[in-house]
């Protein structure tokens, strides 16, 4: 058992280490529903946060209260009411509101206190720190309504946050704000959070929601063919929102995605939309190549290119553990560093997960695609096609007329993909002179139309 521990952990933490070393020194802004609290995730949400916060994230956490007001209001015979998806909060409401806060932070500054034994927050000191750090002005009164003691964020103290931060210190906030004449409003947990990241100009805005993200085709029901949209432009959110009717509930798919889109366009590299129901949810997401939830972002983080010198590393990682189960034949460092040129890699984020090389023979107007590697985290997702294509794109620029590999346990693969298995006789005589014939592997051609 010690053995299979050691060969799956160590692989796992050396692909998690880039994502330690990237978010080292962040800002997150992290918004928990009242949804999670109410459903007992306060406590794994506490410790995950607590791991985040101790490798090197700034972390603010602001708490919504929904459920927990509408049950004080409950208690005190009071309807809870709604409208344009905020709650209409009335001398009763705000007294609710009031009691469920205390009691909420009450109940996240105990979860982050606890340091017991063999528990993931073992050995750890969390300090969290309220402050008044948010200026707020009334809704007022919209379509004849009249919000009552409902507000909207004014003004973000976000030198205090900062210097809090600063201090080591994790920050939690509540959905209230004050007015300069102390009076105080019932805020949403969205806006404030997404005031607070906009603010800070936050790395990250990640919403702990009751949903578990926008699908590939948003208005289809759940199925294996139309999974969690990992990865969503800006541009793409910003015209799938205009596609859909003024998100009411936090069930509808543009209740989150909207503060996602405020936050990009406002200067927030990227904001989330993750599921509280699954378990280590933050850690997944933020740790993880492809994540779980649904990442808004400015610009598309996966890119295919040419490599740089600056990759060499990041090759070697990723070609390693192929070399050493016989998939790939070994090459050093000088070699690849030598061959750099040759290469196109897909970097996502910072991480290279995919590579091939092709050395042309222009004598013979073939070229060999080698080293052919993609990331055991992301095979499936169509990064092998992505960078063949890529391969082959070259070898049409060099006037190409085919390209080949040598393979011993991928043969399948390629075959589907249109190359043709050939005698190895077949290759350009520099390379049948370097051919290791003890190795015996397949040839494989494909011509390029």
């Amino acid at each position: 058992m010690s053995a299979i521990f050691n060969f799956t952990f160590v692989p796992w933490f050396r692909s998690v280490a880039p994502y330690i070393h990237m978010h080292r020194g962040k800002t997150f802004v992290v918004g928990i529903t009242g949804e999670a609290v109410a459903a007992g995730k306060l406590q794994a949400i506490a410790q995950d946060l607590a791991l985040i916060q101790s490798m090197g994230v700034k972390v603010v956490l602001v708490h919504g209260f929904r459920p927990q007001v509408n049950e004080q209001l409950k208690v005190k015979g009071h309807p809870a009411r709604y409208s344009h998806g905020m709650r209409i909060t009335d001398e009763v409401a705000l007294d609710a509101a009031q009691e469920a806060a205390g009691q909420l932070r009450y109940e996240i500054e105990a979860a982050f206190s606890q340091g017991l034994p063999n528990t993931p927050m073992a050995g750890s000191t969390v300090r969290v720190i309220s402050g008044n750090f948010i200026t707020a002005r009334p809704v007022g009164i919209l379509d004849g309504i009249d919000f009552r003691h409902s507000g909207l964020v004014r003004k973000v103290d976000g030198a205090g946050i900062k210097r809090t931060l600063d201090f080591g210190a994790m920050v939690l906030l509540s959905p209230f704000g004050f007015s300069p004449t102390g009076e105080a409003f019932n805020l949403t947990m969205e806006e404030v959070a997404t005031s607070v990241a906009i603010a800070l100009q936050a790395d990250k805005l990640l919403f702990l929601a009751e949903v578990p993200g926008v699908r590939i085709q948003p208005l289809e029901p759940e199925s294996e063919d139309n999974p969690i949209d990992t990865e969503l432009p800006l541009a793409a959110a910003k015209q799938l929102l205009a596609s859909l009717p003024p998100a009411q509930n936090p069930s509808d798919i543009g209740f989150y995605l909207q503060h996602c889109v405020k936050a990009c366009e406002a200067g927030v590299e990227r904001s989330h939309v993750i599921p509280f129901a699954v378990d280590g949810s933050l850690l997944l997401e933020v740790y993880m190549h492809d994540g779980i939830g649904t990442m808004v972002v400015d610009e598309k983080l996966e890119e295919l290119r040419e490599a740089t010198a600056d990759d060499v590393g990041g090759i070697l990682q990723l070609i390693e553990p192929f070399e050493k189960d016989g998939t790939l034949v070994k090459r050093d460092r000088t070699e690849i560093e030598r061959d750099i040129a040759n290469y196109s890699i897909i970097d996502h984020d910072g991480v290279i997960f995919a590579c091939a090389a092709l050395y042309p023979y222009p004598e013979a107007r073939t070229g060999e695609m080698a080293a052919l590697t993609v990331s055991p985290q992301s095979q499936g997702q169509g990064d092998g096609e992505k960078i063949l294509r890529r391969v082959e794109q070259r070898a049409r620029a060099m006037g190409l007329d085919s390209i080949f590999v040598l393979t011993t346990r991928t043969m399948h693969w390629f075959l589907k993909r249109g190359f043709v298995q050939v005698d190895p006789e077949w290759l350009p005589d520099a390379r049948k002179r370097k051919y290791n014939w003890d190795r015996k592997s397949m040839v494989f051609v494909k011509k390029l139309a």
